[in-house]
């Protein structure tokens, strides 16, 4: 499978100013193309190809006094900003044909955009120097933080500036089945919540750290200074940044919370299950904010991968699988209850249940893996035996119908 390694640069000003460069021009090129397309739509025309375009856009184009600075860039970024255009198409059109959600058509890219991303080919000619440094064609070599070892040799490296000033080189590489782990015996089924982030089925609860929550009086105050500073000032465009800074710093918090726990939970067990959960549904109630804090969706995203990276099982069960509603000692549905009901009784067995555990227990076991309920049960309750079984029970006389 294919994976991405990112890691930090620090470009020195000259880079700066080379890598400025780059995603000005792979953007104009974007937007002409963009441009062409849509004028040979609103004219009847055939839809022009992308070979056409690279000939009329780029290699035509700088012969010309208006485009004749798209020279001073790497060629192959030039063409991967076509190709670029062409995913979001194809990504469109198959929206329209139901082949995967449905997507708004491409649109034009702002030089006032604060996320600016370029891709480097192996065309390029690339390169990791001896120094440990990142070689990109025209801009030179750039100091890179390496925080671990890439498993194979990348093919592309795409070089990103995200909204906090910030520079990223990300590297698709492909692992092979030396990453698979040895097996173990352990299954598990998780229950994702609110309360605690998450939920095993052997009653381990995971507290929700709750990032964007605790870091709101420092992103209150970066964003209050930013509405008072004048608009197109300098001072505005720092503010700006400062405030695109502090919400960068409770993503990385966010994401590595979450590598963190899904590489733990797929190392120590052979299978993981968890429920489909309507996200979307839910950001648009009341606890938006913290539904969007807790990230659901990236997590399950990171243990579906890491799972088919190292081998492992993963089950996704249905959303309206009633996880809640059955007893996971006895199997009896047990009927709907409100949130505030965090432990509940079952009426036929009489086991005693915590809310969380008992869900987890039933999205393991939906997902058919066997796992143990044992964690479900906080205490049992003793429930007298029935007159037929307890021979010191005198014989009941029948009543009178009323």
């Amino acid at each position: 499978m294919q994976l991405r390694y990112s890691f930090r640069l620090y470009p020195s000003a000259t880079q700066r100013a080379a890598l400025a460069r780059a995603f000005g021009c792979a953007r104009v090129v974007y937007n002409d193309a963009l441009r062409a397309r849509e004028t040979a739509r609103d004219e009847g025309l055939p839809f022009p190809k992308s070979g056409d375009l690279s000939k009329q856009l780029i290699t035509e184009a700088k012969n010309t006094p208006e485009r004749a600075w798209l020279g001073d860039v790497c060629a192959v970024v030039l063409q991967q900003s076509l190709r670029d255009l062409d995913t979001a198409y194809r990504n469109f059109f198959d929206g329209l044909k139901g082949k995967r959600p449905r997507m708004g058509a491409p649109r034009y890219k702002s030089r006032k955009d604060t996320r600016q991303a370029v891709r480097f080919t192996a065309n390029a000619r690339w390169s990791i120097t001896p120094g440990c440094k990142l070689r990109l064609p025209k801009i030179g070599n750039v100091k890179v933080k390496w925080s671990r070892s890439l498993p194979s040799i990348p093919s592309t490296v795409t070089v990103v500036k995200d909204s906090a000033g910030r520079y990223f080189a990300s590297f698709v590489v492909e692992t092979g089945p030396q990453e698979l782990l040895p097996e173990t015996m352990s299954e598990v089924g998780i229950d994702l919540g609110l309360g605690h982030f998450a939920v095993l089925s052997d009653g381990t609860k995971i507290d929700s750290p709750r990032f964007l929550r605790r870091a709101e009086k420092r992103l209150k105050k970066a964003q209050r200074a930013l509405s008072r500073k004048e608009k197109g000032s300098r001072n505005r465009d720092k503010a700006r940044v400062r405030v695109a800074r502090a919400h960068a710093r409770v993503a990385d918090a966010r994401r590595e919370f979450h590598h963190q726990l899904s590489t733990k939970l797929i190392r120590e067990n052979q299978a993981v299950a968890v429920e489909d959960l309507a996200v979307k549904g839910l950001a648009r109630t009341r606890l938006a904010k913290s539904v969007h804090d807790a990230g659901w969706s990236a997590f399950v995203a990171m243990l579906e991968y890491k799972a088919a990276r190292f081998g492992r099982t993963f089950v996704k069960i249905g959303r309206f699988e009633p996880t809640s509603q059955v007893c996971s000692q006895c199997g009896v549905k047990d009927g709907p209850k409100p949130l505030h009901v965090r432990v509940w009784t079952c009426r036929v067995c009489g086991a005693v249940l915590d809310r969380d555990i008992n869900a987890a227990v039933n999205v393991a076991k939906a997902a058919g893996l066997a796992v143990s309920a044992r964690g479900a049960q906080v205490r049992p309750r003793l429930v007298p035996a029935p007159r037929s079984e307890a021979g010191t029970q005198p014989t009941p006389q029948p009543s009178m119908a009323r």
